[in-house]
Order: C-alpha cells, then structure tokens, then sequence
C-alpha cells in the first residue's frame, strides 16, 4: 500500500542547479527558486569549482528543501544535471543555471499549464541579460505549443526555463557535454511526446558570457550541426536544419 503521509511529504518540483566556479552569481539564482510559492527542493551540484561556490552554498544548508552535492572534479553540465535528477524526489524536475534567474510566479505557472495541455515539458520566454545582470531589453518570446518540427529549425527552449516530468528526465538522460547537450535531450524528448508546452512570459533572465556556448556564435553553430548528426539526420537534412537555425539566430538577437 502506497504511505500517502510520506507522498504528502514530497516536494512537488525539484530544482537542479549545477555550479561550476559560479561564486559571483550562484546567490542570485539560488534565492530567486526559494522566492517560488510552491513546495520544492533545490539540489544544487558543485562540479568542481574552486573559487568558493562550495562554502556560499553552504551557507543555504540550514533550510530543509536546500541539498548541496560536490563533484570531485569538473564532470560537466550534463553529468552535473543528471546527478541532480537522479537524486530528485519530486514529480517534476526544474533546471537552472548558476548564471541565470527566475521571477516570481514561474514554476506555479509551468505546472498550471502542464496540467492543462498534458505536455510532460515546459518552458518559458526570457530576459536577455548582460553578464552584470542588467537587462539588454531584449526578451525572446515562446510559442504556447513547441512541436518536434519546430523544434529541429531552431532551439526555442531554453535549459533554464525547463520544467520537466522527472521520468521523461530520467528517460532522457543528457549527453554529449562537448555540444548543445540540452537541445539534443529537449528534441528526443519531442520526438517520442510531439510537443511542448510554451509560456510566453519572461519568467526567465538569461545571462549572456562569451565564454558559453551560446555566446560564442561559430561554435554554437558548430554544434548545432552536430546535434543534427547525432539524432541521426544525415548531411543534407542537417545542412537545410542548420540554414533555418542560422536565419531565426538572425532574427533573434540581431533584427
């Protein structure tokens, strides 16, 4: 028989963070998910950082939602955010980067709207942000529906904003570190569930640095072709996918 007291006691989402030499912002993302309103658990994983993240987020060890977990040397974001997932005891499993940060509302309203569209992932619109936090006035909208064939022309899901069911995360367990890890994971995701659920509301600041990927154009680019090998497209279709990522690129931080 199921113990419904100890299931009552379960938080509802588990937020994931991993947190590599992250000790100028890492506080700013981790106090906007206990700003959240519904029951949650942060499990922040320290990949090796050595710069004092492990000593600022044991200054949160004192809340019983908080779990800090240590890599003992630099294993990835990939690697990190599985760890995370597979010590996750909610329903739903949140990410965020140590770079970013959410508004209030965020996670109340992507599991509001999971529950209505019966999609197992959601993300929302985001806030461009320079790396001093503040804001490009730059916002990158959503669709309310993301399908698998959108989602090949161009990567309209941000990490940070995902909030997925954890046995859809534990199903697609993140890989291949060396490219674009999670867009690689959101279109395995849709190609077995079709779609996505979008919030176009800019829940999520996103914080631009030239030493991520994202921030570096050609080797974005790169790797955005690579993911294409991966799922398995050969070089015709991943050059015409890559042309259409190029145009909405375009669009999206140029127009």
């Amino acid at each position: 028989m199921r113990d419904e007291n100890a299931e009552a006691m379960l938080p509802l989402v588990s937020v994931v963070l991993p947190v590599h030499n992250g000790a100028a912002v890492v506080r700013q993302a981790l106090d906007s998910v206990f700003i959240q309103d519904i029951s949650l658990e942060l499990i922040a994983v320290d990949d090796g950082s050595e710069d004092g993240t492990w000593e600022i987020l044991g200054e949160y060890e004192n809340r019983e939602n908080f779990r800090r977990l240590r890599n003992e040397k630099n294993m990835g974001a990939a690697a990190s955010r599985n760890r995370g997932v597979k010590e996750a005891a909610g329903l739903y499993v949140a990410f965020l980067d140590a770079d970013d940060w959410w508004e209030k509302g965020k996670l109340r309203a992507q599991l509001r709207l999971l529950e209505e569209s019966g999609c197992v992932l959601c993300s929302t619109g985001r806030t461009l942000c320079r790396y001093d936090g503040a804001s490009t006035g730059k916002y990158i909208p959503v669709r309310r529906e993301i399908t698998y064939r959108e989602l090949l022309k161009h990567n309209c899901i941000s990490c940070s904003s995902v909030v997925i069911k954890r046995e859809a995360a534990l199903e697609f367990p993140m890989e291949h570190d060396e490219i674009h890890e999670d867009y690689l994971t959101w279109l395995r995701v849709l190609r077995k569930y079709d779609r996505a659920a979008g919030l176009d509301y800019p829940y999520l600041n996103y914080r631009i640095s030239r030493d991520s990927k994202s921030g570096n154009k050609l080797r974005s680019a790169a790797d955005t072709y690579r993911v294409y090998r991966c799922m398995g497209y050969g070089t015709v279709k991943s050059c015409l996918f890559f042309i259409s990522y190029a145009l909405h690129g375009v669009q999206k931080y140029w127009m």
